[in-house]
């Protein structure tokens, strides 16, 4: 499952329900053990958790998977302000730090279920997430001819390349870059061992 062509706002549309599914599917590695395990309607207990939610939008967000571009839309999935990541211009949309500053009103949604909106606290797992994206997000906006609306599928494609067969490479020539992204890789990692447990817990999958 990707996250793939989709720049639409998470509130809408069953995005929000896609935060939670693409974690979920993700978190676990597929290997020839569990690569036909069956995933299941869960029980009710993750609605009440909103860690785990948050957890599963920050994992969402800054996942290799996500594939999101700017060139389909308007990006409505920057984690970041323009002050966060010292951006030249002011992004077409500031949808999802709003939504995360509790900013914006809905009716009901996958993180609120009815409630006043209230800003979103995350685990120190999913803080550190952001911290290494945020580190990322300023470099390659301190590049000359960086796209200021950007997407983390449009900044690997800048650093990383294409080979000859179109397909975008593996690492960079920029080593800073590959340091960066290295360090978001693991963070994200440590979040997914935090998150695994209540996939089980909450019967998304059996053991």
């Amino acid at each position: 499952m990707t996250a793939q062509h989709s720049n639409k706002s998470p509130t809408k549309g069953g995005h929000t329900h896609a935060c939670i599914y693409f974690a979920v599917r993700k978190v676990i590695p597929a290997t020839w053990l569990n690569d036909r395990d069956q995933f299941l309607y869960p029980n009710d207990g993750w609605k009440a958790d909103r860690e785990f939610r948050n957890d599963c939008l920050t994992y969402t967000l800054f996942h290799g998977s996500n594939n999101i571009q700017s060139q389909h839309g308007i990006n409505h999935w920057i984690p970041f302000t323009e002050e966060e990541v010292n951006a030249r211009s002011k992004f077409k949309s500031n949808f999802m730090t709003d939504f995360i500053a509790g900013k914006i009103e809905y009716a009901s949604n996958l993180f609120t279920n009815g409630k006043k909106r209230k800003k979103l606290l995350f685990s120190a797992e999913a803080k550190a997430v952001f911290t290494a994206g945020r580190k990322l997000w300023t470099y390659y906006h301190s590049q000359p001819k960086c796209n200021d609306n950007a997407g983390l599928y449009d900044i690997r494609e800048f650093f990383q390349g294409r080979n000859a067969s179109g397909k975008m490479n593996n690492k960079s020539n920029d080593e800073t870059y590959n340091e960066l992204i290295g360090n978001l890789r693991l963070a994200l990692k440590t979040l997914a061992k935090k998150i695994e447990p209540k996939v089980y817990e909450y019967g998304f999958l059996k053991k």
